[in-house]
């Protein structure tokens, strides 16, 4: 595990500190949590946007959601 310091500023700390009071956890352990969930949304953002973009480029024809058969 390695380590990384930020900067955040008072209003940030102070939050971070209650919560961290009140679920018993450390400061570390949850802007370590929300660094990865974080990270998850973005990754996930641009992953959908890279495929969005690539689908645009390709021509390939669309379907109305309607005429999507879905398996039941």
């Amino acid at each position: 595990m390695s380590q990384l310091n930020v900067l955040v500023d008072d209003q940030t700390k102070s939050r971070l500190d209650a919560l961290a009071q009140r679920t018993g956890q450390s400061r570390s352990f949850l802007a370590a949590e929300a660094i990865v969930l974080y990270l998850d949304e973005y990754e996930d953002f641009f992953l959908a946007n890279d495929a969005l973009a690539d689908f645009t480029d390709s021509f390939d024809v669309s379907i109305e959601l309607a005429e999507v058969q879905w398996p039941v």
